[in-house]
């Protein structure tokens, strides 16, 4: 049976300005200004819709000093897609960023890898360096999801659906996992945070906030193996994906970006 393509839906929540330097590693001497977006993902179907992580929530959010545009649930009702009525989540990895809003998603299961929910429970946490990006709350609320029988486990590269599968690239977090999908114009890679930028492709920068460096590094390489070319590989940070992507409609530029549709540059 043919699979049928998806449409996919890159939509802005949150956003902060930070430095190079406080980006990568080896970062901008000059410490330059350097935006970043923060976005959940939507991908449907004529036979599903699957959300990609649920963001951050207001108070975490700016707690941290990021800027708080909306509820992920408002952005995704800008596309038609009811939180309240998403039976599939993915959870790409448990930073605060990803999964601060699991409660607006009351009838989901939700996807994750054995590794990471292994990794937030377990001994490296005794590391303060290491749990910082990581909420408590969040990971409370994950645990008690798996014991009302709604969290799915992933050992590894794993399909979740025809036409959507999970890949284990470890580096940032010790279980992160990206998303292929299937489209219209081939299967698109939604790379989360194994690439916050384009730049950490281009120029295999790694990101500053790291578990195993070696690790992040060889899960470039892991991305471009999984995408048919790099304009199919999608950064899970990067402002340049609305100057690359259409917006979903007029109205939503700088909102929404469709990602299933050939880049504009």
């Amino acid at each position: 049976m043919a699979l049928i393509p998806y449409e996919i839906y890159a939509i802005k929540y949150g956003e902060r300005v930070g430095t190079r330097g406080g980006m990568f590693v080896y970062g901008d001497p000059h410490d330059a200004p350097m935006a970043m977006d923060y976005f959940v993902w939507a991908i449907r179907n004529a036979e599903r819709t699957i959300v990609i992580d649920v963001g951050y929530g207001r108070e975490e959010g700016e707690r941290r000093g990021r800027t708080f545009l909306r509820s992920p649930a408002d952005g995704l009702r800008l596309v038609g897609i009811e939180a309240i009525e998403v039976k599939e989540v993915i959870v790409t990895h448990m930073h605060y960023d990803h999964v601060g809003n699991l409660q607006l998603f009351p009838n989901a299961r939700f996807h994750i890898q054995d590794e990471e929910l292994a990794y937030v429970t377990g001994r490296a946490m005794t590391h303060h360096v290491l749990r910082s990006s990581f909420a408590l709350n969040d990971v409370l609320e994950m645990v008690r999801l798996l014991y009302g029988d709604r969290v799915v486990f992933h050992n590894g590269d794993d399909e979740v659906a025809p036409g959507v599968t999970v890949h284990h690239i470890p580096g940032h977090t010790r279980g992160l996992q990206s998303v292929r999908v299937h489209s219209e114009r081939g299967s698109v890679v939604l790379a989360s945070d194994a690439a916050h930028y384009y730049e950490n492709l281009e120029k295999e920068t790694p990101f500053v906030t790291l578990e195993n460096m070696f690790l992040m590094l060889e899960g470039f390489r892991k991305l471009r193996k999984l995408a048919p070319t790099d304009a199919h590989i999608v950064p899970g940070h990067d402002p340049a994906v609305f100057e690359r992507y259409p917006p979903a409609t007029p109205a939503l530029e700088g909102v929404v970006a469709r990602l299933d549709v050939a880049p504009m540059a």
